[in-house]
């Protein structure tokens, strides 16, 4: 990782300060963010850095901290690390990283000014604002132009980038098979979510994103998060939606399961067929809203096949049937962020490229290019109040109610990978994960 990460921040220094000239930004200053009062009481919520900040460095849970850039020279980080005997401290600052930086620690937050520039028009303020910076008065506090072109650029992530999410997807894929051994052994969702968590050995805020653990009919929920304790009395599908971190960057996997043999678990074969045929699609040059039309197009095969509705396949796409069974967007940008920001992008200076009307919840729309990260994730879900439109309207007669209805006490399905863009094709960082174990 070392060779990686050197290039990678060197690039990334190279780009940056490029902007700050651009800019007319002589010192970038980067807050890696302070953990939030729940209100009226003495607790914080969990706490995780900046993404600007985890540009730079592994560090994803360090709080009151600075990077400060220049237009030459080392970066340099001010590293907090109280004396406390209430938490854990911040371990000292090692690895891999470590020598890219010239390195402040200190023990009080407000040691932290006198190592940060002065305040004027040419410095520039990266993050959410604190004690320390909320003096700063002529600096400029997150410049839209300077943030919009950043946002811009991190859709190209490096060698390093890539590494790390690459990690991030073998971690989650055996993380994965522990869930699934825990559904077939007829365990609860929450049991199964421990057991997650217990294979990555992690605590719940560690992960990217709250664990979606669906058993049935709650797979048709697309952000479930109750994670039941009791175990249905008869157990039909699971559906998980969960990932892992490396370094601060994500994977985001999903995956659904049919407890035994049956139509379910054909649509599920058929679906993950449809996964990859979508990812069969992805090349540079192409746009991602187009793969997003495809897929519905994919759906309505599938509708069609299975008798779910009587109506051709281009009827059930003209007519917008497929977004019953299909509401959300095929994927998005992956990386830092889970949803990874400047997805509906034209341009670098943030000009919008809204999805189409007709699929108002995609949120990439970008021009695929190379070194691209993207999630690729069809659905097909029986959503009781999605479906209770359909009855109330002009085409409820075409829906073969009868055959939905056996469906709907087995939720949906989700069929998630996380792809790499190359000039030579596309590489699947999800299904080579699954392959190695």
């Amino acid at each position: 990782m070392n060779q990686l990460y050197s290039n990678h921040i060197g690039d990334l220094l190279k780009r940056h300060r490029q902007l700050m000239q651009n800019n007319d930004i002589e010192n970038l200053i980067i807050s890696s963010g302070t953990p939030i009062r729940v209100y009226q009481d003495d607790m914080d919520y969990p706490f995780k850095s900046s993404f600007f900040f985890r540009t730079y460095v592994p560090l994803t849970e360090l709080p009151h901290s600075f990077i400060v850039i220049g237009l030459s020279g080392k970066p340099k980080l001010v590293y907090f690390q109280p004396v406390d005997f209430w938490h854990t401290p911040p371990a000292d600052p090692s690895g891999y990283w470590t020598e890219h930086f010239e390195i402040e620690v200190i023990k009080e937050t407000k040691a932290a000014a006198e190592l940060l520039p002065l305040d004027n028009q040419a410095v520039a303020i990266l993050g959410e604002d604190s004690e320390i910076l909320a003096d700063y008065e002529k600096a400029q506090k997150n410049p839209e132009s300077l943030i919009n072109a950043i946002y811009w650029q991190r859709a190209y992530k490096s060698d390093y980038e890539i590494e790390c999410i690459k990690q991030a997807n073998q971690l989650a894929a055996r993380a994965h098979n522990v869930a699934e051994k825990m559904f077939r052994a007829g365990k609860s969702e929450q049991q199964i979510h421990l057991a997650y968590l217990e294979s990555l050995g992690i605590l719940e805020h560690q992960l990217p994103y709250g664990n979606i653990i669906a058993l049935n009919a709650n797979g048709a929920i697309l952000h479930y998060h109750d994670c039941q304790s009791k175990v249905p009395d008869k157990v039909r599908s699971f559906l998980i939606d969960a990932g892992a971190s490396v370094a601060g960057y994500h994977s985001d996997i999903t995956r659904t399961y049919a407890y035994e043999a049956g139509e379910f678990a054909e649509l599920i074969s058929a679906m993950d067929a449809v996964n990859l045929e979508c990812i069969g699609e992805a090349r540079v040059g192409a746009e991602y809203g187009d793969l997003h039309a495809s897929a519905h197009r994919k759906i309505a095969r599938l509708i069609h096949d299975f008798n779910f509705v009587d109506m051709s396949v281009d009827a059930l796409v003209e007519t917008d049937i497929t977004s019953t069974f299909f509401p959300h967007g095929l994927g998005h940008l992956i990386g830092l962020q889970v949803h990874d920001v400047g997805g509906q992008f034209a341009d670098e200076t943030g000009a919008a490229k809204p999805p189409p009307a007709a699929y108002p919840f995609l949120r990439s729309t970008r021009t695929i290019e190379s070194n691209m990260v993207y999630t690729v994730e069809p659905g097909f879900y029986f959503i009781d109040p999605l479906l209770a439109k359909q009855k109330d309207g002009e085409y409820a007669n075409a829906f073969n109610w009868d055959k939905i209805e056996s469906f709907r006490p087995y939720g949906g399905i989700r069929i998630e990978d996380n792809i790499v863009i190359r000039e030579s094709g596309v590489e699947n960082l999800t299904r080579d994960a699954f392959s190695a174990l």
